[in-house]
């Protein structure tokens, strides 16, 4: 198989794929099973043995198509699972996406990065495509912290020149602190103020 072929498969599965994953995507946005945690609670459980194969892609899905809030789906996890494996899962999904989102931004490029990332978000990042390694370590930063915007500067990431390695690297270590912040905050936040209130009162 001549290597124009093989490309032109790969962009039709690429394709495909993305397609695919909207239509799930508006499927779920529809029904509620992404918008309402307590559906996608019961969802997963049904799932039985599948149920942490199936979040897991769920979670790829709210990193690649980042309308699906992403505090549902991370409280979600620690919740059905308990904190740990609801880490864990949390952490493969959204890794997975992110690894993801950079390989459609450096294949597809910057009209296809701007047509997912808002533009104020990206009229705000877009300048530290200049600064050579500053950006890495600016985006290292991000990533470690749960506030920044994650999906969107994955997929600016693919804009520069940072290679794989290192993109790969800062993923795999900078995002199992901020899950594990991000997740455990949304869960017990509500716990802690109703004892923090409770003692107050």
């Amino acid at each position: 198989m001549s290597k124009e072929t093989t490309r032109r498969l790969l962009n039709i599965v690429t394709a495909a794929s993305l397609i695919i994953v909207i239509g799930l995507t508006i499927y779920g946005m529809k029904t509620g099973l992404l918008t309402d945690r307590d559906k996608l609670e019961m969802l997963v459980k049904k799932s039985g043995i599948w149920g942490p194969a199936f979040f897991v892609l769920i979670q790829m899905v709210q990193v690649v198509i980042p309308i699906i809030p992403g505090g549902i789906t991370c409280g979600a996890g620690v919740v059905i699972f308990g904190p740990w494996y609801g880490l864990l899962y949390n952490y493969i999904g959204i890794t997975a996406g992110s690894l993801i989102n950079f390989y459609l931004a450096r294949r597809y490029g910057k009209c296809f990065v701007k047509y997912f990332v808002k533009d104020e978000t990206y009229d705000k990042y877009i300048g530290w495509l200049d600064k050579g390694k500053k950006f890495d370590t600016f985006f290292a930063l991000a990533i470690f912290f749960p506030c920044a915007p994650d999906d969107a500067l994955c997929l600016i990431a693919g804009l520069t020149k940072m290679t794989w390695k290192r993109f790969t690297a800062i993923i795999l270590l900078g995002k199992p602190a901020s899950i594990a912040m991000y997740s455990l905050a949304l869960v017990y936040a509500g716990t802690w103020l109703q004892r923090i209130f409770g003692l107050l009162t």
